[in-house]
Parts: C-alpha cells; sequence; structure tokens
C-alpha cells in the first residue's frame, strides 16, 4: 500500500525547491565561469599584443580592460597611495599606486604592484621613485582598482596628513578627493618589465573559469542527489508497507 499522500507531498514539496534552487545556483555559477572565460581571453590575447597603444588619460576609462597602452608623463613620487588589506601568496602588503602627471594637467592612476609590509602600522614600507620629476614614457595594461571581498570594507585616504596616504579598497573619487590636480578614471597596470614597480603577477580578477564550471557541475549534482533520495526513500516506504 503506498503511503499517505499526506504524507508524501511535503517531501515532495521539499524536494522540488530543493533541485530548484541547485539548478539555479549551478546556472548562476555557469554563467559566472562564462563570463570569466571571456575576460581571461581578452588577458591573453592582451599577452600577445607586443605593441602598446599610445593612449590619453581620457581613453584610458573608455579602452577594453587589458588593453596595452603608453603614456608619457612624471610619476608623482610625492602624491602616493597604499592600498591596504591586499595579500600576496598569504603575506600581508600593499598596492603602491602613483599618479602619473600628462602634459594637460591631468594624472592617470599607475599600479607599480605590490610590496610586502613590515608588520607594524606606523611603519610603511619605503616606496620612493628614482628620478621621479624626470618626464618618462611607462606602458602597461588598462587595469581597475581592487574591489573588495566580503569581509573587507572600504575606507577612503584621510584628506590631510603625510604621503604615502593609506586606503582600503577606495573608489576613484575618494582618491581624486586627496591629490591637488585632476584625476582621470581608470588605472594603468605598469608592465612587469619596469624597473620602477614592484611585483606585478597581472591576472584577471576573481577565480579561474575552471572553479566557477566545477561549482556549477556540483550544484547540478546536488540536485540530482536529491531527486534521487526521493525516489529511494519513497521506494523503500512502499516495500516496507
Amino acid at each position: 500500500m503506498p503511503p499517505p499522500l499526506s504524507r508524501t507531498w511535503p517531501w515532495a514539496l521539499l524536494t522540488i525547491a530543493a533541485c530548484a534552487l541547485f539548478v539555479t545556483l549551478g546556472r548562476w555559477q555557469w554563467s559566472r565561469g562564462e563570463h570569466r572565460a571571456a575576460q581571461w581571453a581578452e588577458f591573453e590575447a592582451s599577452e600577445s599584443a607586443t605593441i602598446a597603444r599610445d593612449a590619453t588619460a581620457t581613453e584610458i576609462a573608455t579602452l577594453p580592460r587589458f588593453t596595452r597602452v603608453r603614456l608619457s608623463g612624471v610619476l608623482d613620487g610625492a602624491h602616493q597611495f597604499l592600498l591596504d588589506n591586499i595579500s600576496d601568496a598569504g603575506r600581508a602588503g600593499y598596492e603602491v599606486l602613483t599618479p602619473l602627471r600628462l602634459a594637460d594637467g591631468t594624472a592617470v592612476l599607475v599600479d607599480r604592484g605590490w610590496v610586502q609590509g613590515s608588520g607594524y602600522r606606523d611603519r610603511l614600507p619605503d616606496v620612493a621613485l628614482e628620478s621621479a620629476s624626470a618626464p618618462r614614457t611607462i606602458s602597461g595594461r588598462v587595469g581597475a582598482l581592487p574591489v573588495a571581498g566580503v569581509a573587507a570594507g572600504r575606507v577612503p585616504p584621510p584628506a590631510s596628513g603625510e604621503w604615502p596616504r593609506l586606503a582600503s579598497f577606495p573608489a576613484h573619487e575618494d582618491l581624486a578627493a586627496v591629490l591637488p590636480y585632476p584625476l582621470a578614471a581608470g588605472v594603468v597596470l605598469l608592465d612587469p618589465a619596469d624597473p620602477q614597480g614592484y611585483a606585478r603577477r597581472w591576472r584577471p580578477p576573481g577565480l579561474e573559469p575552471a572553479r566557477h564550471f566545477s561549482y556549477a557541475v556540483q550544484w547540478w549534482a546536488f540536485a540530482a542527489l536529491a531527486l534521487v533520495l526521493f525516489v529511494v526513500l519513497n521506494f523503500r516506504r512502499k516495500t516496507q508497507t
């Protein structure tokens, strides 16, 4: 004799809801994987580009991400930012942002890479530039400011005080507000070969595409498992009755 409907339908509804949730999460992870795959393809295409294009400050904000660019100006070593809460291989440190002042009076942020911290909040690393006042041409990729994770907060740089100034996952307008000249949108990731930088292992943001695809398969496996468990448990009830 089959189990009473009043005992079966709540489990059926719960199984349907769980399967729908797991399938939806799987589809979301799969779409994230496709998005990441497109980003990684753009990144790899930019790596194969041997010639950087000359760009202006306004173009940096509109060019596709990872485009190789070249700009000329003066790196302003007197007004630098250290982005806090940035780690590399488990080590605590800072991302170094230095404005590049262009001939038109505006500036573009240059990410010079990651530098290890001293372990003390009152002892910032020395990020001084050699020949800081000399005009130079730099090349790099079009990038963006680091984005805070779930547990990280956003802290803008102080409005006054000594330089370099600390900030944690700031917005572009936070940095522009404390500089004495206009700051164009966008960031240039300094080429690893440039001697004026630090650790630079540039890669697309977020997880690798394969991780997202594997998470999607796991969610879909959970959906299949929930369905199998419902069928098996109800079959056992039938055989026991």
